[in-house]
């Protein structure tokens, strides 16, 4: 099973309203096809009243045997669905890797 479904399938758990895992790793230094590097952005009723470190550790908690493995680095963003709204559904942009595309 690819990475991103294998991701897709745990944070279904969290009930998303909205669930976008996005592939990054060919935005840097590692071989074709490879899995390593994911943008998570995740607005879910679950995270109402809950500060965003904590947030984070719910993911890292869910995702524990892929980052202990094959996945190198996790961008998170985690919104209420208020927070989406207020938003207007739109998360950051990922920055250049210094060594992408190569």
């Amino acid at each position: 099973m690819a990475m991103q479904t294998q991701i897709e399938q745990k944070l279904a758990a969290l009930a998303p309203d909205v669930l976008h895992v996005e592939n990054e790793s060919h935005m840097h230094n590692v071989p074709a096809n490879a899995e390593t590097h994911f943008k998570v952005t995740l607005v879910s009723d679950s995270f109402e009243g809950i500060m965003p470190v904590k947030r984070h550790q719910q993911i890292y908690a869910l995702l524990a045997d892929e980052l202990s493995g094959p996945v190198h680095a996790l961008a998170l963003h985690l919104y209420t669905p208020k927070e989406w709204q207020v938003r207007g559904g739109e998360r950051p942009d990922s920055p250049n890797c210094r060594g992408g595309g190569q």
